[in-house]
């Protein structure tokens, strides 16, 4: 029997920038509308059987990270999820092991931790800026891959999105960003020197596919020239890797609940349960 064919490598030029794209914008809203309530159901099946999940999201700069993490957490119940932004380690992190302070983040039972850029930025921006010497980015491959395995081993799932963005788009979105006041924040000197080494930031990416992207870690990697596109695909993505292997209808109302509110407010129930009489 011949051997398995090798897995498909993730490119960024070969991948589809129009797959998946939405036809109208009321496609939009209902397959949002229908991503949003599924997620709203996970992360109240995660919170009664105190589950965990970690969802890492990178990507170009002005690739919609933040517009995606929005559409995500606006649903949710806000007291079980928290969303990290990762930036540049604070004095109190450097001189610590580079891991350090996403261990101090990570989710507790029962809540969902979301990372806008991540321990992947010592194979990313850290690699190609210079910020770590080779031996250490290359050494972070197997370490990243350790402490994802350590974290799934101990119950964990783990969502890890790559949002793509042509050059074209990302130089229309940063003068879009430019030109306009409210949204000139958004854009600072460090993207705009980043997109001089696109070249080597696109070798970065594919070798962090090849070497972190893992058959219980895959990395998604979501055509993201449209934004909308990339939002429900991105979200959809993330409810089929949580709600995998688990069933997320509600249970039963407790039959000592369903006991005292016939004696308490007069409300009883059917046999089932389910509603009341």
């Amino acid at each position: 029997m011949p051997p398995p064919p090798a897995p498909q490598k993730l490119r960024l030029d070969k991948l589809d920038m129009k797959a998946g794209r939405l036809e109208s914008g009321a496609a939009y809203k209902a397959r949002m509308g229908m991503v949003q309530k599924d997620l709203v159901r996970i992360q109240q099946t995660y919170q009664r059987e105190g589950r965990r999940a970690l969802i890492v999201f990178e990507g170009w700069d002005a690739a919609g990270k933040g517009g995606c993490i929005r559409r995500l957490t606006e649903p949710l119940d806000a007291r079980r999820f928290h969303v990290w932004p990762i930036g540049a380690p604070k004095p109190e992190e450097q001189g610590r092991h580079y891991l350090y302070r996403f261990w101090m983040r990570l989710p507790v039972p029962g809540a969902i931790a979301v990372f806008d850029r991540s321990w992947y930025g010592r194979v990313l921006v850290e690699r190609v800026e210079g910020f770590a010497d080779a031996a250490a980015w290359k050494r972070a491959y197997n370490e990243i891959n350790e402490f994802e395995r350590t974290l799934i081993d101990d119950g964990v799932r783990i969502v890890k999105l790559f949002l793509h963005i042509t050059p074209e788009e990302q130089l229309s979105r940063f003068r879009d960003r430019l030109t306009d006041p409210s949204k000139q924040w958004k854009i600072n000197e460090e993207d705009l020197r980043n997109r001089q080494r696109w070249d080597d930031y696109v070798v970065a990416v594919e070798d962090m596919f090849d070497r972190t992207s893992t058959r219980l870690a895959p990395w998604h990697l979501i055509p993201a020239n449209c934004k909308e596109t990339a939002r429900v695909i991105a979200l959809e993505t993330i409810a089929g890797t949580l709600r995998a292997g688990i069933t997320v209808t509600p249970p039963p109302i407790d039959p000592k609940v369903r006991e005292l509110a016939g004696e308490v407010l007069g409300i009883h129930f059917a046999p089932t349960g389910k509603e009341p009489g």
